[in-house]
């Protein structure tokens, strides 16, 4: 039925098809969630600037 090489190739096949699908659910679940809270993070610390900017404006 199966020579060993074609088994070979047909396991390879079956384990780049695997890594491949594994990356896609990586790139599509954790990189947004990533980005998002660099996103977050970024206009959380420009808003506590223009606070704190504020603030020592308002006691000078």
């Amino acid at each position: 039925m199966f020579e060993f090489d074609q088994y070979l190739g047909f396991l390879a096949f079956l384990i780049i098809i695997t890594m491949g699908f594994w990356l896609m659910i990586f790139l599509m679940a954790i990189l947004p969630y990533w980005i998002g809270g660099s996103i977050a993070e970024t206009l959380k610390e420009k808003k506590e600037k223009r606070r704190r900017e504020k603030e020592a404006k308002r006691l000078q």
